[in-house]
């Protein structure tokens, strides 16, 4: 599976339908997070809105595999699209 840009954000913008799919959890997540619905609507064009909702997701291990089943998907796929994002990028603290 690719490692580009595009692919990140095209599995980042599944994972945004999925989670705004699941009444239960998007109210969480817009909790947690401090979005608006305004901010959900503009959100899906911002690589960074995007890294932040994959983020919510890879908090719970059941969500990822939920998602990843759901689209076909390997269980670290999400990780992996993270780290394409801003801000996914590994800290090296040496």
């Amino acid at each position: 599976m690719s490692h580009t840009q595009e692919f990140a954000e095209t599995l980042a913008l599944q994972c945004f339908a999925w989670l705004a799919g699941h009444e239960e959890l998007l109210p969480i997540f817009m909790g947690a997070s401090g979005v608006t619905e305004d901010d959900l609507r503009q959100g899906a064009g911002d690589p960074v809105f995007l890294g932040s909702v994959l983020d919510f997701v890879m908090m719970d291990d059941s969500w990822v595999i939920d998602f990843c089943a759901a689209h076909g998907v390997e269980n670290d796929a999400l990780m992996r699209a993270r780290m394409v994002l801003p801000g996914g990028e590994q800290v090296n603290w040496t």
